[in-house]
């Protein structure tokens, strides 16, 4: 990978502890600070995952500290043609930024890392419970993973010191009909976790689903609630600031938005225009702007949230990216989001303008490519 500075295709078609090793990569350049401000790209290599990690510098430049291995192995759903795990929320944040939670698809594992100031370690690594791990999410203490795989599950676990340790009876079936390996389109797409602690939400894709269950405090969960989508192919989603659910439909490029009552159920608040982009599929959310990444047209969406959880497109290209863009991230405080193509190998760099734009400040190459066996998938930012 390059050391570059700033300036310089859904719709595309029980429990256990296995490893804890110590592990890390050559030492790093002097100036690193991943503690200060990183980007993390999860590289889902079916040999053996690694996360690559960049400091992040005050202008939102990229530099390269290494690659770190996680102990498990990537993997690639069948049929996937840009993202090998066809899913958001493949690495996740914890514990303040001081920990990031990956998941490893081809061997059925998840991982908990440290972030040093200048390096990666792996502090544990324990079963998923499941079949083909691919999206995970984190609220406080509590993680849950979801296995796209077979009937697909979720998992609960703790993350005490900085190490996973399942929760008893925190499995839960999500009825699907999978291969242990399953394919791109009936493959469920995110797990997430509500503002509030109280729901988990997974959406289901070719189903065109989105599963809720009631959390309780001891992070077990209650019956599956399954609530029919506005629309189709549901794939990533985020929350709003007063917790409403704002779902990215990969079918007709649309933002549907949801209300999530005390017991879990979804009440449907309505539907954006369509964006004109192509295979919408991943988002993040930057104050009050929802950002798409259209797989299909190499391009990024922009919606903004009203004050009763509905969505408007602000602008149907806030800005354009390398071929088939897929994962997005948003720096702390939202003033960078990082745009991954597992196509080109890239990150792209954007500054949100407030009001719905970006302005593209560079990008980052030298990332492995998708191949027949996995492809970088998952990134965070802080």
């Amino acid at each position: 990978m390059k050391n570059l500075t700033v300036g310089t295709a859904a719709a595309l078609a029980a429990a256990g502890l296995v490893l804890a090793p110590a592990v890390s990569a050559s030492a790093a350049p002097s100036h690193a600070d991943l503690r200060a401000g990183a980007v993390f790209v999860q590289l889902n290599d079916g040999a053996a995952n690694s996360i690559a990690a960049f400091a992040r510098a005050a202008d939102g430049s990229l530099t390269e500290v290494g690659t770190f291995p996680t102990g498990g192995r990537g993997g690639k759903q069948l049929g996937a043609p840009v993202d090998a795990l066809a899913s958001q929320g493949s690495l996740a944040s914890a514990a303040g930024g001081s920990v990031l939670v990956a998941v490893n698809a081809g061997s059925d594992t998840v991982s908990s890392l440290r972030v040093g100031d200048d390096d990666v370690s792996t502090t544990s690594v324990v079963a998923s419970r499941g079949d083909f791990p691919s999206s995970v999410a984190v609220h406080g203490s509590l993680v849950y993973v979801l296995n796209a795989g077979g009937t697909g599950s979720v998992s609960g676990y703790r993350l005490d010191d900085e190490r996973l340790t399942p929760i008893i009876g925190a499995v839960r079936s999500l009825g699907l009909s999978n291969a242990p390996v399953p394919a791109f389109l009936t493959a469920p797409a995110q797990v997430g976790i509500s503002p509030d602690g109280r729901t988990l939400v997974v959406t289901t894709k070719a189903n065109n689903t989105i599963v809720t269950f009631p959390l309780h405090g001891d992070g077990t969960l209650g019956d599956a609630v399954v609530s029919s989508s506005q629309g189709p192919v549901p794939f990533s989603f985020v929350f709003d600031r007063t917790g409403n659910l704002e779902v990215q439909q990969a079918g007709d490029g649309r933002t549907a938005s949801y209300a999530i009552g005390g017991d879990s159920t979804l009440t449907p608040l309505g539907v954006s225009a369509p964006s004109g982009g192509k295979a919408l599929c991943w988002s993040v959310r930057v104050g009050s702007f929802i950002y798409g990444a259209n797989a299909g047209s190499a391009s990024l969406t922009s919606w903004r949230i009203a004050n009763d959880g509905t969505t408007t497109v602000t602008q149907p290209v806030a800005a354009t990216t390398s071929p088939a863009v897929i994962d997005l991230a948003a720096s702390r405080g939202g003033r960078y989001v990082y745009a991954l193509s597992a196509v080109t190998g890239t990150v792209g760099v954007f500054a949100p303008d407030g009001a719905g734009g970006l302005t593209a400040l560079g990008t980052v190459g030298g990332l492995p490519h998708i191949d027949a066996d996995g492809g970088p998938e998952g990134i965070v930012a802080s």
